[in-house]
């Protein structure tokens, strides 16, 4: 019989390389005619630190299926997916962690019902916060530093009790800020003169400050001029809306009150800290609240105070106190500062200034003698969620020379950026190093680029008010600072390394958080979110859709969001924000098609 020749090996591996070749060009043929119009080639750009040329965004991906089997009857089919509902009216300025009517639940001593005090899980509402009736794009920088539409923040209590002192005042349709306060009610410039003859403002030295109980944060403004940064503090207290306020004029903020925890910063972190007249009790609870400030205060950094009781034989009257009481404060205070081994440098009219030292040798050596005040033992001075106070002084670094600053000096901004920061430079952090922040340097600047080609509103500066989610080491923020914005690093609470120091360190700002929680903010304050890998974070410990709610509170309605995640999240997200009545569009990264990283941009801007 003739043999088959199908049945040898090499002929069937011949004849199947034949068949699968075929198949290949013929696929690639018809897949090249129906997509000619598509690029899908890598964009071909180059990345400088300010400027690139920007291809045509590239097209959305889609992830649904196309090709299902039909399992449900005919009426059925096509129905929409169901949407969320808006929450009533009454949510428009929902803050669910610093909710007036669950403040009542709680006891006033020490302002408690005035902290962070969130809905458990069966108590979140599960709506879309509604915007207020008439609602207008907020003025562009930096006209919003002296302008906003009163129906954004449609508090008018504010303009009645502050007017005589020019916090606000309603002119039409529009809030304007005189740059007034109460400690300085004839204007801000002159009061920052004042403190500028003592502090040293235009050296670059001074960056990062804190302004507890900020009113508008007229203080913080004005201090945009000198380069410096201030995160201004304020409890949602009589006044309504004060934080409110201050964000819808562009400037960082959000609310928080000196109680029975610790402010949500770390150890280190302000060049400067201010209070005017914020009724901060300082000489009580044993000084608890100063101690406070000398934790979160740099080695070397600045106190400045005015207000009660500086300068009481002045102005005794005019606060409405005996002058025998004031007295005692100031000397009660003068005492605190002392035990805190600060040194006052001066008090001129209203205002009195006192310095942190740079290091604790000679400190330890007074304490020892003193016995009244003792040093912290516990061992994490970064420590800032839910951590409660104590009153106790964090020691700082140890040093070898008494002329040395503890942990290390900072450069002057903005060189400072771009240092290593001595938190890395002393290798604390296990795996953060030098080269860990060049490469994160580079990183970001490379997809901060990218950012700029499928999202013109960033590429053209057109956002002020930005935040990151899951800020690392500020590399996204670092990238930003050709365009006027400010950028809140979160940093999550319980993240295996806190690089909340380090963002400081670089002169940024930030907070610690968790995201199964709500920020403490108003609805519609950031006009673009950022989101990298915070769903992988947070997919196992709270359900996803409320942190999605909550990005959609605290984002203006002109806004946009980049959310970073693996491409199965990503799809899990869409799902979500689909149901939110938001346009998004999945895109590769930077890192191209074979990437399984992508990208989830919602642009309603």
């Amino acid at each position: 019989p003739t043999p088959n020749p199908l049945k040898r090996p090499l002929i069937r591996l011949f004849l199947l390389t034949i068949l699968c070749s075929l198949c290949y060009f013929l696929g690639s043929y018809t897949n090249t005619n129906s997509t000619h119009q598509l690029h899908c080639s890598k964009p071909n750009f180059t990345i400088h630190n300010t400027h690139y040329s920007s291809p045509p965004p590239p097209p959305p991906l889609d992830f649904e299926p196309h090709h299902t089997v039909t399992l449900t009857p005919p009426q059925d089919q096509g129905q929409n997916i169901k949407l969320l509902d808006f929450c009533s009216k009454n949510f428009t300025n929902y803050c669910p962690c610093h909710d007036p009517p669950r403040e009542k639940q709680f006891i006033t001593e020490r302002r408690f019902q005035k902290q962070r005090h969130c809905p458990g899980n069966g108590e979140k509402p599960r709506c879309l916060v509604p915007r207020p009736a008439g609602y207008r794009r907020p003025f562009p920088w930096p006209k919003s530093r002296d302008y906003a539409w009163f129906r954004n923040v449609p508090f008018p209590r504010l303009t009645e009790l502050k007017k005589s002192q020019n916090w606000v005042r309603l002119e039409g349709d529009r809030l304007v800020f005189p740059g007034g306060g109460t400690s300085f009610p004839k204007g801000v410039k002159g009061y920052i003169e004042e403190i500028k003859r003592v502090v040293p403002l235009k050296s670059g030295d001074i960056r990062t400050v804190l302004d507890v109980g900020c009113g508008v944060a007229s203080f913080g403004a004005s201090l945009m001029d000198y380069n410096i940064l201030t995160m201004s503090i304020a409890p949602r207290d009589i006044h309504e809306a004060q934080v409110h306020f201050a964000l819808e004029r562009g400037l960082p903020a959000m609310l928080g009150v000196l109680s029975n925890n610790r402010l949500p910063f770390p150890s280190r972190a302000f060049d400067m800290a201010h209070c005017s007249r914020c009724l901060v009790p300082w000489t009580s609870y044993d000084g608890l609240y100063l101690m406070e400030i000398d934790r979160i205060l740099r080695p070397g950094g600045y106190w400045v105070l005015s207000g009660p009781p500086i300068n009481w034989r002045v102005n005794f009257k005019g606060w409405e106190r005996q002058p025998k009481d004031l007295e005692n404060e100031q000397i009660s205070l003068e005492d605190l500062a002392r035990r805190l081994c600060w040194k006052k440098i001066a008090e001129r009219g209203s205002i009195a200034v006192w310095r942190k030292p740079s290091n604790h040798m000679h400190c330890i050596q007074k304490l020892k003698a003193w016995k009244s005040t003792q040093f912290c033992t516990s061992p994490d001075a970064d420590a800032g969620w839910y951590t409660k106070m104590d009153p106790c002084i964090f020691p700082l670094p140890q040093v070898k020379d008494v002329h040395d600053i503890s942990g290390g000096a900072l450069e002057k901004w903005p060189k400072r950026l771009n240092a290593a920061p001595p938190r890395i430079t002393s290798k604390i952090i296990n795996g953060i190093t030098v080269r860990t922040l060049n490469e994160d340097v580079q990183l970001w600047r490379r997809r901060v680029s990218y950012y700029g080609i499928i999202l013109k509103s960033l590429n053209n500066c057109k956002f002020r008010n930005v935040m990151d989610m899951n800020a690392g080491l500020g590399g996204f923020a670092a990238a930003l600072t050709k365009c006027p914005v400010w950028v809140m690093n979160v940093v999550p609470f319980d993240v295996k390394n806190n690089t909340l120091g380090i963002v400081y360190e670089r002169g940024l700002i930030g907070t610690y958080m968790n995201w199964c929680e709500a920020f403490s903010t108003y609805p519609r304050t950031y006009d673009f979110i950022h989101a990298n890998g915070v769903f992988s974070v947070y997919m196992d410990k709270c359900d996803i859709l409320y942190i999605l709610l909550e990005m959609y509170r605290i984002l203006r309605p002109d806004g946009a969001i980049i959310i970073r995640e693996h491409v199965d999240i990503i799809v899990k997200v869409k799902d979500i924000t689909d149901r939110m009545r938001w346009n998004g569009k999945i895109l590769h990264s930077e890192n191209g098609p074979f990437h399984s990283e992508k990208i989830l941009l919602v642009d309603n801007s």
